[in-house]
């Protein structure tokens, strides 16, 4: 298996590189993003290992080109005090993350988890056309690339930047009680300008918009003293 090991820092690049491949694995490193892109357009690789900060650019933007052209597995690094990138690159449809300074066996064993999930899978490579993702919930159907959201007839119902990274936020994690502070940097992530109170504000607003009876809510419901949960099955068409 060939894994591409992005980092600046080279010491953390000889690391990746000397303790992967006395576990058996073909290991290529990159210092930026250009010398990665290198890389990929090389031998096929397995998986990236990538750090969020590099001095060409920016991480995020690599691993967002690596998702829209393939579907190669990419795990991240990141630091401490990179919270929101981390959020944002999980979002961006990383499989994983690890906080610096970490331990090369829990790095292996993720690597391994990965590879294992995604072998499992049998994923192919992703083509443009599959790039629009769209579910449906209850009597709605949520696009996920040209944020729209539809009902049942046919008719769109307008959301704001902020009500719709919130509705993307639940859509992705139905059944799953969200606390105010997990959808606040869920949130944030796509950009919107969001404030602790003005969660309550957004689930009162997207209430009045999906359910059929916002005083008595049966798909976004409040957990008393936990946050709230998404409680409709979501499917992908």
């Amino acid at each position: 298996m060939h894994i591409l090991a992005v980092d600046d820092d080279e010491p953390v690049r000889e690391l990746l590189a000397s303790y992967l491949t006395a576990e058996g694995y073909r290991v290529t490193t990159a210092p930026d993003t250009a010398a990665a892109k290198l890389a990929l357009d090389g031998d096929p690789v397995d998986l990236v290992v990538c750090d969020l900060r590099l001095p060409d650019g920016d991480g995020l933007g690599l691993v967002r080109q690596i998702r829209t052209e393939s579907q190669i597995p990419v795990i991240i690094l990141s630091s401490k005090d990179q919270d929101v990138d981390r959020i944002v690159g999980l979002e961006l449809g990383a499989d994983d993350y690890l906080t610096k300074p970490f331990n090369p066996r829990e790095l292996l064993a993720r690597i391994k988890a990965v590879l294992r999930r995604v072998s499992g899978e049998g994923r192919p490579p992703r083509g443009a056309d599959e790039l629009r993702a769209v579910v449906q919930f209850a009597n709605w159907e949520l696009d996920l690339t040209a944020q729209r959201l539809r009902g049942q007839e046919g008719r769109e119902v307008e959301l704001t930047k902020a009500e719709f990274g919130l509705l993307a936020a639940f859509v992705k994690r139905p059944q799953r009680v969200l606390t105010r502070d997990q959808l606040l940097d869920l949130t944030r992530a796509d950009g919107a300008e969001v404030f602790d109170r003005s969660i309550d504000v957004l689930i009162l607003r997207l209430r009045r918009k999906i359910e059929a009876n916002p005083k008595e809510p049966r798909i976004i419901k409040t957990e008393r003293g936990a946050g709230y949960v998404f409680d409709a099955k979501v499917r992908a068409i």
